[in-house]
């Protein structure tokens, strides 16, 4: 059930924009278990000027080339679980659509089950 939203700046070409969408949700399906068809993906794209970043912040060097990618998720994955996750989704994304690793930054945001609704105002997974 994770919810996606990948940013970066504009101008990347369609099959670039899939690539990404693709590797990620390839990565947590691997290392996650993410269902088949659980498959919620936003990317926005920005301008110079709205997309603002540290080019070497923790001695990690940056280009404009940088993809941010926030996963919104279940609170129940271990440490070592979203150190593979990070680990596969970069992996993926230097193979397609060729990123450097440095510009992969991923935020994991965790939340509880409740507090999602996949439709019709129901929490499905309300207990």
């Amino acid at each position: 059930m994770p919810l996606v939203r990948i940013a970066l700046r504009r101008g990347k070409p369609s099959s670039y924009l899939a690539a990404l969408r693709n590797g990620i949700y390839t990565a947590m399906r691997e290392v996650f278990d993410v269902p088949e068809n659980d498959r919620f993906i936003l990317v926005s794209q920005h301008d110079a000027d709205e997309f603002d970043y540290d080019p070497g912040y923790l001695g990690i060097s940056r280009s404009d080339d940088l993809v941010i990618v926030q996963i919104f998720c279940n609170d129940s994955r271990t440490v070592d679980t979203k150190k593979a996750l990070y680990r596969r989704i970069v992996e993926h994304l230097e193979e397609s659509p060729g990123i450097r690793p440095e510009d992969v930054f991923i935020n994991l945001s965790e939340t509880n089950k409740v507090n999602w609704s996949f439709g019709n105002g129901i929490a499905q997974y309300a207990l």
